[in-house]
């Protein structure tokens, strides 16, 4: 059984920034963020096709980037939080088998 493309996001969102942060090196968060994205994008094209699959990252890429712009206002952690949830529903809704 494969793991939720909505698990992996979120742990690639949550996980690349405390490696990051952790490490103070932000190019193994940004690994570990690549790794999951890219694993989460692989399990929904299994599941529900190329389509979604391009979708999910887009969307992930795009949670990537808007975060740092959002930390600016709400503070780091929060705004992980904050695009994580986001795209973990995202990621849910475009893994769903249509039939």
């Amino acid at each position: 059984m494969a793991i939720p493309s909505s698990l992996l996001t979120s742990a690639g969102l949550i996980g690349g920034f405390a490696v990051a942060r952790a490490s103070k090196h932000r190019h193994w968060g940004g690994a570990v963020a690549a790794c999951a994205g890219l694993a989460a994008m692989e399990t929904c094209r299994r599941r529900t096709g190329i389509g979604p699959a391009l979708a999910l990252g887009t969307t992930y890429a795009a949670a990537l980037a808007g975060s740092h712009p959002l930390a600016k206002g709400i503070g780091a952690w929060p705004a992980v939080f904050t695009v994580t949830g986001a795209t973990a529903a995202a990621a849910h809704l475009l893994s769903k088998r249509r039939g």
